[in-house]
Parts: C-alpha cells; structure tokens; sequence
C-alpha cells in the first residue's frame, strides 16, 4: 500500500531541514510551453511522480528524470518555493536521486499536470505527436482522470466547485454519503478547471446551451468508459456566488451488473416481505421516500427487478440510471427544452397503448409528473415511484402539495397508495476494525449533549431497555479493510445501508383520513406503542427504530444514528414532555 504525501513527507520536514539549501524561487526559469521542455539540457526523460509516490502533488508539483539521472522539479509559480517544493526535494534525495544543478522550473498548469500524467515523452514530443497540454485533449484525460478516481472508489458523485475570483477551486467526490476533498484533487487552478469544464461541456447530450456558461444553470448528460464500462454522468450547475459549481452523478450502464436484493441493500427481513407483497398484487403505487442521496432510485430498480417476468415493465425515468433487467426502459429529460415537455406528453401517451402491467415513473416532482401519476394509478396499472419527503407517512402531503397537485380525495382513495417507504442511508461499520465501547471510550469524548460516557449509557438503557453490550463504533485509524489512500475520513467505514420505514395504508384508516383531511402531521403526532425491544424488529414503527436495532446490533455507528436523527438526550426531554411521536422525529 502506498503512504500518502501528507504522511510520507510530514515526519521528516525537522529531521532534514538543514539537509539541502534553501531555494529562493526567483531563480526558478519560466517555461512557457512544451518546447523549453524539449530545450532543457540535461534533457527531459520523464516523469517520477509514480515512481517517488506523489501523484496527489500533480497539479502543483512534478518531479523529473534528466538526461544525466539528476531530478529536477517543475512547479507552478506560486508552489516552486514553497514548503511542499522543499520536502519533495528532500524526498528524491533520500529516494537515491541526486538533484540538478538547476533544481526547479516554473510552468504553466496544463503543461505540468500533461507532464506529471505520462502524457508528454521525449519520443513522442519529437514526432510530435504528443497532445498539446493546453488542448482539450490534455484537458479530457484530466477529467477522465478524476472520473476515473471517482469510480474505483465508489464515488456517487463528483463536484467541481469554481471560485473565479480566487486562484485555486476545488473538486470534491460524495463517498459513502460524505462530501470529502481528497489530496489529489486539492488546489486546482481555476483556470485549468474552467478550461476543463469547457471541453467537458462539449460531450454533453441534450444540454441547454452549446457552450459552457458559468453564469447559467445548466443540466444534460454525457457518458464515459472507465475500466471498459460505460458511465453515464448526468450534469447539474448551479451559478453561486463564488462561481460555477458543477454536481457530476456518477451512474454505472453496464448491462451485466446484477441487481443487488433489498435485504443486501439493508432492508430487514420484515421489511422486504411487505414489498414482495405490495409487488405480488395488481394495481395501486409503492412510492419510495427519501432526502437527496438517500438511495431512492437503488431501492426501487431493486425491487423492480423482482418484478415477474410474465409481466411487462416500462419506464418513464429521468434519465433511465439503472439498467434494468425485462424492463422496457425510456428516458425523457423535461427540463431541459421546451420540446422534451411534448415527448414526456407524447411518450405518455403512446404508454397508455403498450398493454403494460407495471410501469416505473421516475420521480414525482412537479405538476406534469403529478398528472402522470393520477392518471396511471387512475387506470389501474401498477405504479413504482420516488419522491421527496420527510417520513412515510407524509408521502401523501408530499404529492398532494401545490408543486404536485395530485387531488387529496383521490390518494385517501383504498387501494390507490398501496405501500409507502422511507428510507436513510447511514455508513456501515467495518467489521475487521469496529472498535468496543471500551475501546472508543478511551479514544473520544461522550456523544454531544452527554456529561459522561455512563450518562450516556444509563440514559440509552432508560428509553430504550437494550443492552449495550453488542454496540460498536467506528475505529478512525480503519484497516487494511477499510483503509484507502486519499480517503483517510472514511476509514472504519465499508459502505452504507439501508435503514427504513413503511406503512401500508390500507391497513392504517387514520392514515387515510389525516391525508383527506391534510393533517398528516396528526397521524405523526399520536402516541405509539413503546419500543417492545431490539429483539423483534417485526415491531418496527420508525425508521429510527430500525437504525437503532442495527446500532444495538453492531452494524452502525451509534453517533451516526444521533446525527441523522434524535440525539437521545433530546429524546429523553420529548418523552417528558409526552410526545408519542419521538420515534418519528429527526434532529
């Protein structure tokens, strides 16, 4: 496993200060373009930034290999005398590498990350053949580098965060649901990451706009390969303040991935006997809730999936981001044009006509997609959605609000919402590593709004009569497990799961009369039976009781839990109070 820079270069920064002179960066050369490479004497060979593992340093920073085996160090203007400049020096030294004579060049960022990447040589610069580090060439394989990065380590999405008016921007990857800048990435020109957007713009399909502009919002999508497989990446930029910040979802279409189950995706046992039996029985709609990045679309192609192949499946999706196995799958991208309103009208009707018993309506979001819902429900077909909400239960308020506009008469209507989930997603311990609560005590300090560990602990078995004894925690140091270069904050982590709730109305009246009446907030507010105890998670009434039952089992983080939800101190003044519906409310 390679050591990271920070960590590589940190303990030997006193121990070699006086090793080598200090360099002053006005003697630095400035090279304008590839050319002054190819002129430099002792020549250019090739990069060592794989070799002195520090490839996070790539777009400040560039060691190299000369003609005469010495190493030169090639940096942009504001790093080539800095800090970083020195202790890479040192490093090549205590590597076996003897320095040149002249140590360091300045260049501009393109040429420096074409060089640190491989992509500029000796041979194929003489033929020149070797991209122009400026062009978009050079700038596509710095995208597809981040692409790249982004999917080996599972990223659900990378950002590009554009600050005009500051020298360096930033990229950000979403990695088991936590927005993290990883070292390779830090400190970007803005410049380079602007031009790279640019060019990156132009693979885009059904954009609004032929160019990139940093001053309009702007969706569409585009798809790349990484390791042989196509990605498809749906973009989203947002015109802030501070400049452009671009949201690239990273969604797999490969053909041949398998569908994971529900009960892999971290539905309990119970849990996925409800869905199986909404999805064994004709007519009426399962709608999947959730906030931004709870997992929604997973959940449902999971559970479309288990659909029986006698039945014929379409989908209305936007854009399709799982392929589906037996599924007749359509994407329709409304928002973009004013004629993609027509082909949503117009593939809505020709679905009507497709003698389809399932359909699967992406999201249900706005009146257009809220019309949709009314009238395939209406027909009798049965419907798979998502949508946003706070709870399960306020699913019906969700579609019933003014955005939507689906009639309050016709949701209360038996048999027209058939099942309703709710779901989180919360990161996963890793089991190697996952420290006792000896162990984490003696680490970190009580959960917020606790005086002591015991506290805590006295008041856990209060509420909640569970034993605490199979309770575990994250270990920040991870293992070899869960450790990964460049996302140290995600170690003691191995993916998220799934904790939920769900209601089926059918079984619930007061449920349909608070939605008829636009109260949902009272169905929520009733008292509810006690905890019966983490032993029978059948008994679930929450989506907080299934997050604890997986704490008390192991699985998550207790902090976690209290982060996404109710911290228990706050827990324990609601009940005083006597508000039944604590088990429903989130922090």
């Amino acid at each position: 496993m390679r050591t990271p820079w920070s960590r590589l270069m940190q303990p030997h920064l006193a121990e070699t200060s006086a090793a080598l002179p200090r360099f002053d960066s006005i003697d630095a050369p400035v090279f304008e373009g590839l050319d002054d490479i190819l002129a430099m004497r002792p020549a250019f060979l090739r990069s060592l930034s794989l070799e002195l593992d520090v490839e996070a340093l790539a777009a400040r920073l560039c060691p190299i290999l000369l003609e005469d085996g010495t190493v030169a160090i090639l940096a942009l203007a504001e790093h080539v005398g800095g800090d970083q400049a020195d202790a890479l020096a040192r490093h090549a030294v205590r590597r076996g590498y003897r320095l040149a004579r002249q140590q360091r060049y300045v260049l501009p960022a393109p040429l420096l990350l074409a060089i640190a990447r491989g992509q500029v040589t000796p041979g194929t610069a003489v033929h020149r053949n070797a991209p122009d580090p400026c062009s978009g060439t050079a700038l596509s394989d710095a995208f597809q580098d981040m692409l790249e990065w982004g999917v080996r380590h599972g990223a659900s999405d990378l950002h590009i965060n554009i600050h005009l008016r500051e020298a360096e921007s930033e990229v950000r990857f979403t990695l088991s649901g936590r927005y993290v800048a990883p070292e390779r990435f830090q400190r970007l020109p803005t410049r380079t990451l602007m031009d790279m957007l640019a060019v990156v713009w132009m693979e885009v399909k059904s954009g609004n706009g032929a160019v990139f502009d940093p001053s309009a919002e702007q969706q569409g999508s585009l798809v790349k390969r990484v390791d042989g497989r196509r990605v498809l990446l749906r973009w989203a930029s947002l015109a802030a303040e501070r400049g452009p910040s671009v949201c690239l979802r990273l969604l797999h279409r490969d053909a041949l991935v398998q569908m994971p189950s529900l009960a892999s995706l971290g539905y309990l046992p119970h849990q996925c006997s409800a869905i199986e039996s909404a999805l064994a029985t004709q007519g009426g709609a399962i709608v999947f809730s959730g906030l931004v990045g709870s997992g929604k679309s997973t959940s449902l192609a999971a559970m479309i999936a288990r659909v029986p192949s006698d039945r014929k499946v379409i989908t209305l999706e936007d854009p399709v981001e799982y392929l589906i196995p037996n599924a007749v799958q359509n994407s329709v991208a409304r928002e973009l044009r004013e004629t993609a309103h027509d082909d949503y009208g117009s593939k809505l009707r020709t679905l009507k006509r497709s003698a389809m018993n399932d359909v699967l309506l992406g999201e249900v979001r706005d009146l257009e997609s809220g019309r949709a819902f009314l009238d395939l429900v209406g027909s009798g077909v049965s419907v798979y959605t998502t949508t946003h909400a706070a709870s399960a239960a306020l699913v019906g308020d969700r579609l019933a609000s003014d955005f939507i506009g689906v009639p309050r008469d016709f949701l209360a209507t038996p048999g027209v919402l058939k099942l309703l989930v709710h779901q989180a997603l919360l990161p996963a311990l890793c089991a190697e590593c996952a420290l006792s609560l000896d162990g984490v005590a003696e680490l970190a300090e009580p959960p917020a709004g606790a005086a002591s560990w015991q506290s805590w602990l006295d008041l856990l078995q209060r509420l909640y009569g569970a034993d605490p004894g199979q309770l575990r925690w994250r270990n920040p140091a991870g293992c070899p497990s869960c450790r990964q270069a460049g996302t140290l904050q995600l170690a003691g982590y191995r993916g998220r799961t799934v904790v939920a709730e769900h209601i089926e109305p059918a079984q619930e009246h007061e449920l349909l009369h608070c939605m008829r009446r636009g109260d949902s907030l009272a169905y929520l507010g009733k008292p509810h039976a006690a905890f019966p105890g983490m032993h029978r998670p059948e008994a679930f009434t929450s989506i907080l009781h299934c997050a604890m039952y997986k704490a008390l089992s192991g699985v998550i983080d207790m902090r976690d839990v209290e982060r996404a939800f109710v911290p228990l101190s706050r827990q324990a003044r609601l009940q005083c109070l006597g508000q039944g519906s604590v088990t429903r409310m989130r922090a």
